[in-house]
């Protein structure tokens, strides 16, 4: 056993000495680096990767989480001066439900369970009953609130009022409701929301109106709608809506103008600015038009009609002579002393008509475009002169079809100033380090630099090996090659060095090849 460790160290030892102090240098180093990374790499695969499973924690739940995690033998780590606890990523699922189905997380409040416990064996008394009420009623409400989207936390206060039997109806007291809300960051409630906070608080506590609720957040008051009896917050739905309609009308705008320039100038290399100004003021107009009938002669449609005739019958005369006999009379004429009958007929006709009534009611459109600019800057690297030129064009004729109805002339000029295509050139800094983070760069770069290392060590192993059997061929050479006559030269018989040397210059000088085949030679007897 001794002489096989013996064996091997003298073969490691043989191996290291045939090395330079160079490569032993660089053999150590690539060694020592490697095994590093190795300690480096399994520690980072070995260790225990935590998740931030609950954050914005108050002592409470915070307490009631690590009493469960505890008895559960689950590590944790708190953060965030104790607001945050962070568990292993394989559990943090499985915690997450556990807890929330425990209801450890209740943000600081009760609610009506707490009603169920009982103080002392002997029961609860009127007071601590009322306490406990009201405590509860708040923890119900704060717990309601905080279930709404974007509230991050909540606190309510209410003040139930005192019941007397001798007070009617119209004499009772109302209750009062403060809350303070705290929103996400980046969020901001529309106005119907707001008036839902208003609806649920309002539900929730009796014998309570919305003008004794105040709620309250970070950015001020939050007043409800007039419909619920208030004036409205500042920025209601109506401007909330008519904000989200730009932006829609921006964004589609601008993906109409990337969809083309991703083909043109590429995806990555141009960025859209897209201004609009639209005017919605809503206006209707109501049309009454009174139409006749084309395939009636013109007359409308008959509702109705009336005839009416009449007719009459009648004697008139006087005592008299005969007719034209008189000394005045015309002759042939009929006397008026002459007795007869007379007769009358009258006829009447009343038509009425309808014509054709048509009442168009119209609405314009929510919205109307009055002005729009469209900005673009494309990378230096893509863009020509012509492309520039056809960019521009095609942009200016957008914007004369979405003004179209704007009611502005516009001419050559206007479009130009409403129009920007900018040539740049784009940093690349930003894209490429974005999404790496700064752990992967330093693993791949450690990775990189060990492979070359490794790499460099093989490439000297192989090297001098590849040496080696060089040598052993030259050598297995000059054996099997028949050996020239060479001149001799007597060392022995010269005792000074200089002679020697001179002995073997001339040689060199005279006759190379021999002088080289001499040294070859006394290489291979060495």
């Amino acid at each position: 056993m001794n002489e096989r460790w013996a064996r091997l160290r003298d073969r490691t030892i043989g191996f290291w000495n045939q090395y330079s102090k160079k490569q032993k240098w660089i053999l150590a180093s690539s060694a020592a680096f490697i095994l590093i990374f190795i300690i480096f790499i399994s520690y980072l695969l070995t260790r225990t990767q935590y998740e931030l499973a609950f954050q914005d924690l108050d002592s409470g739940d915070a307490a009631a989480i690590m009493e469960y995690l505890n008895g559960s033998g689950i590590p944790y780590k708190l953060g965030d001066g104790g607001t945050s606890i962070s568990v292993p990523s394989a559990a943090a699922d499985k915690v997450k439900v556990d807890v929330g189905s425990q209801g450890l997380v209740q943000n600081g409040s009760i609610g009506f369970d707490e009603l169920s416990k009982s103080s002392s064996t002997i029961g609860t008394t009127d007071q601590e009953f009322k306490v406990k009420y009201r405590n509860a009623l708040n923890g119900e409400v704060q717990q309601l609130l905080q279930g709404m989207q974007g509230v991050k936390k909540a606190k309510v206060l209410v003040n139930l009022p005192e019941e007397s039997v001798f007070l009617n109806d119209s004499d009772k007291e109302l209750a009062t409701a403060s809350v303070q809300i705290t929103f996400k960051p980046g969020y901001r409630p529309k106005q119907e929301e707001i008036d839902s906070y208003y609806k649920l608080v309002k539900t929730s506590v009796p014998n309570l109106e919305y003008e004794g609720i105040t709620i309250t957040s970070t950015t001020g008051d939050l007043a409800p709608s007039a419909k619920l009896g208030g004036t409205g917050a500042v920025g209601g739905s109506a401007l909330d809506e008519q904000f989200a309609i730009q932006k829609q009308y921006e964004s589609g705008v601008k993906t109409n103008i990337q969809s083309i320039l991703a083909k043109t100038v590429g995806m990555d290399n141009f960025v859209v600015s897209v201004v609009s100004t639209l005017n919605f003021d809503q206006r209707s107009t109501q049309l009454n038009l009174v139409k006749p009938l084309d395939n009636n002669d013109n007359k409308g449609i008959v509702i109705s009609e009336q005839t009416q005739t009449e007719s009459t019958t009648g004697g008139t005369g006087t005592a008299g002579g005969v007719a034209g006999t008189g000394s005045t009379d015309v002759p042939n004429y009929p006397s008026g002393g002459t007795t007869g009958t007379a007769s009358s007929e009258t006829a009447s006709s009343t038509t009425n008509y309808e014509p054709s009534r048509e009442t168009t009611n119209i609405a314009y459109a929510p919205y109307q475009v009055k002005d729009l600019a469209i900005s673009v800057a494309v990378d230096s690297t893509v863009m020509t002169p012509e492309k520039q030129t056809q960019l521009e064009q095609m942009l200016r004729n957008n914007v004369r079809i979405l003004l179209a109805d704007s009611g502005q002339s516009l001419s050559d000029a206007d479009l130009a100033n409403r129009v920007s295509v900018v040539s740049q050139a784009f940093s690349d800094d930003a894209a490429g380090s974005g999404g790496v983070s700064a752990s992967s760069l330093w693993l791949a770069g450690i990775g990189v630099a060990a492979l070359a290392l490794l790499g460099g060590a093989g490439y000297l192993v192989y090297r001098r090996r590849k040496n080696a059997r060089e040598a052993e061929a030259a050598a297995q050479e000059l054996l099997d090659a028949p050996r020239a006559e060479l001149p001799t030269i007597d060392i022995e018989s010269v005792t000074n060095e200089s002679q020697v040397r001179k002995q073997l210059e001339g040689l060199a000088k005279r006759k190379p090849d021999e002088f080289v085949n001499l040294l070859r030679t006394w290489l291979v007897d060495e």
